[in-house]
């Protein structure tokens, strides 16, 4: 099974860390954020991880190079300009796999992967979103997803005015065929773009997980996380 994480963001509401090191080389408890991704794929035996890396991008190649530090087999796809997160997988289109598992660098979520990869496999759908029962509502981050009776995706809307059942949370699986419902060229968004498309042909399965997600995407989601991956690393 291949990983794919999306580790090409500015990080913009990170700065100034992120004026010198990309998002994903963030310190979080004594190493890059990235690592401790990485770590979490090695201990589950998925060896074949694609970065898809941008901004200061070298910086990450450089640190983790092949990945035999960790045990695993990296490759990467750098964008030259930013293209969005759908864009991303399209210029990476030759190094995917028929199906994968694709992470969001500025998240993580401790599940099984695999999982994620069944289900995409079992439902015949295009994509699978693991998706957090948010009802207790601790992770900061406002429900933006809503599932049918068989568990497909229904609706995908941030800052809906009606009150969703889950969050998006951060992991997902897709067929290497989903870049056919991307624009040939220019910014692609997965949320904005492709979801819409795959929800509409009922091609969107979600994953429901009890697993609370963390992310480094602000100041206070990072203090977060240094203390849950305090010892992870060791």
């Amino acid at each position: 099974m291949q990983a794919v994480i999306l580790a090409g963001g500015l990080g913009t509401r990170l700065l100034p860390l992120t004026e010198v090191v990309p998002k994903p080389m963030v310190p979080v408890a004594g190493v890059p954020y990235l690592e401790h991704q990485l770590r979490l794929l090695a201990r589950q035996d998925i060896r074949d991880v694609l970065l898809l890396t941008g901004y200061l991008g070298e910086q990450i190649e450089s640190c983790f190079g092949q990945g035999t530090r960790l045990g695993l087999n990296l490759t990467y796809s750098r964008e030259r300009v930013p293209m969005g997160t759908g864009g991303a997988l399209r210029e990476a289109r030759e190094l995917l796999s028929e199906a994968f598992v694709l992470i969001y660098g500025d998240s993580y979520l401790p599940i099984e992967y695999k999982d994620a990869y069944e289900r995409l496999i079992a439902t015949g759908a295009e994509g699978v979103a693991v998706v957090y029962d948010n009802r207790l509502e601790d992770t900061s981050v406002r429900n933006n997803i809503d599932l049918d009776q068989n568990g497909f995706v229904i609706r995908y809307e941030k800052d809906s005015p009606e009150r969703l059942s889950y969050v998006e949370a951060g992991v997902l699986a897709f067929r290497r065929s989903v870049i056919g419902c991307m624009p040939s060229e220019g910014t692609c968004s997965l949320e904005k773009d492709v979801f819409p498309k795959l929800i509409r042909a009922h091609r969107l399965a979600g994953l429901v997980t009890h697993q609370r997600f963390y992310d480094i995407g602000t100041m206070e989601r990072l203090a977060v996380i240094e203390t849950v991956l305090a010892h992870d690393h060791h």
